[in-house]
């Protein structure tokens, strides 16, 4: 992920295609380790691509991915062979509890006396 993010960084400061150095320069600025085979292999992937497509397929590919227990539950009754489908849970409703200020009326002195 740090040389994903140093890569961004680049791209977002300017640079169309950083280089290896462009990376390591950028992770010993914040401290980091730069492991050459991880920058070659990013760099090799990315290469000839423009950022912003591989973003947009990237989000298309997480779209896909369920995530969340609303599934679950739709795939369960389906599982269970439950024609009937499960009505959307509703959002609970919270009550608002005001709490007592404490007094200072029980001690006989305040704070800022």
């Amino acid at each position: 992920m740090k040389v994903v993010a140093a890569y961004l960084l680049a791209v977002l400061g300017g640079n169309s295609c950083p280089s290896a150095d462009d990376l390591k320069n950028i992770l010993s600025c914040v401290g980091a380790e730069a492991d050459d085979n991880r920058i070659e292999l990013l760099l090799s992937e990315v290469k000839g691509k423009d950022i912003t497509e591989l973003i947009a397929a990237g989000r298309e590919k997480l779209a896909s991915v369920p995530s969340g227990g609303g599934a679950a539950v739709t795939v369960s009754a389906a599982a269970a062979g439950g024609a009937a489908p499960t009505p959307a849970a509703e959002p609970k409703k919270e009550e608002k509890v005001e709490e007592k200020e404490e007094s200072d009326d029980d001690m006989g002195f305040s704070l800022f006396d």
